[in-house]
């Protein structure tokens, strides 16, 4: 199984920790937030790792030179990674996205049994992880299902329309990879796509294919997108 994770981004609403450090390489306890990442990926057995760099692109090169995992993990450049949203990652490193894989965003923290339960759900083209709660927010990627099949996901969804929330990890397997290509080109063809999420491709490919979800109850996570997620996240996983 490979994996890859989209860190290109600085994380600007951290900012100043993000000023002249990326998101991916905050200190989670005595660890960075992808190191943790990447450590979970080993339990799993995850074993080739393609991490989609940008601002800061060196020093996460040079943290993982020092990274003594037993995976194979390699960098990918996005240079517009200021000007661009993370769809043109994934369509960046779209020769990378073939066959089985994870791909995982690189604020999502992670217990290694989440990628262990979604890498054990039936053989599905694409699986969307998710995570229930009470209630919702603004921010959150909100996912509306039919059963455990996703029929939309995205952050402006209408409350009585949403079930769960997506947390940044989905499998693609058999003919996933390929449909996720197809889409991502088609999507790029208008300029503004350029802005665009990734996610918003997967809720155009539900509206004609099947695309399923995992749910995670029970078990550890955190999205890093403030400076209270990032103190939330230093106490789950310290």
């Amino acid at each position: 199984m490979k994996a890859i994770i989209l860190s290109a981004g600085q994380g600007k609403r951290l900012l100043p920790l993000t000023n002249e450090m990326p998101k991916c390489l905050l200190p989670i306890g005595d660890k960075t937030l992808l190191e943790r990442q990447l450590d979970a990926l080993a339990i799993c057995g995850v074993e080739q790792i393609t991490v989609v760099v940008g601002y800061g692109a060196g020093k996460v090169e040079s943290l993982l030179k020092h990274y003594s995992g037993p995976q194979n993990v390699e960098t990918f450049l996005n240079a517009e990674y200021a000007t661009s949203d993370n769809l043109v990652s994934c369509w960046k490193v779209r020769e990378k996205i073939t066959g089985d894989f994870l791909l995982i965003n690189g604020d999502t923290l992670f217990e290694a049994a989440i990628p262990e339960r979604l890498l054990k759900t039936p053989k599905h083209d694409v699986t969307v992880t998710i995570s229930h709660k009470k209630e919702y927010d603004a921010d959150d990627m909100k996912v509306q299902l039919d059963g455990t099949r996703l029929q939309q996901i995205g952050k402006i969804l209408a409350a009585e329309e949403v079930d769960a929330e997506a947390i940044g990890m989905i499998l693609f397997r058999e003919q996933g990879a390929a449909w996720f290509r197809a889409a991502m080109e088609q999507a790029l063809k208008e300029p503004a796509a350029r802005k665009r999420w990734y996610l918003s491709v997967i809720n155009e490919m539900a509206q004609s294919k099947p695309v399923w979800t995992c749910a995670v109850a029970g078990l550890l996570w955190a999205e890093v997108d403030y400076p209270a997620d990032l103190e939330h996240a230093r106490q789950v996983f310290k």
